[in-house]
């Protein structure tokens, strides 16, 4: 059989491949990938509906959202500014999270470094 090598786009095997495959059938790396996806989904979902919600609210119902708060600021412009704080404590939220995630990816760098499966 000739010998094949690799051509441009193309990438040869790695000894990270072997390594790689190990990692994705650990049940860390599986509940690694369930814990995030318990977190990313939903807060996406919610800031997404929230993101929306804004220019719904503006368009389906001027009258609610143009009450006045405090002298010229509406409900509106609350509602806008409050966008930003969202962020931040989903931000906030998921940086808690991610001390647990870290957590899994420790533990699985460690049973790499020992050479177990």
């Amino acid at each position: 059989m000739p010998d094949v090598k690799p051509t441009a786009g193309t990438a040869a095997p790695s000894a990270g491949d072997s390594q790689w495959d190990r990692v994705a059938a650990m049940d860390e790396f599986k509940q690694l990938l369930k814990a995030k996806t318990k977190f990313v989904v939903p807060a996406t979902i919610f800031f997404i509906v929230y993101y929306f919600l804004l220019p719904y609210l503006v368009g389906y119902h001027p009258q609610l959202m143009d009450k006045r708060v405090w002298g010229s600021v509406n409900i509106a412009y609350l509602f806008a500014l409050s966008q930003f704080f969202v962020a931040w404590l989903i931000a906030w939220l998921y940086i808690r999270a991610a001390r647990g995630f870290d957590e899994y990816g420790k533990r699985i760098t460690d049973r790499l470094e020992k050479g177990g499966k």
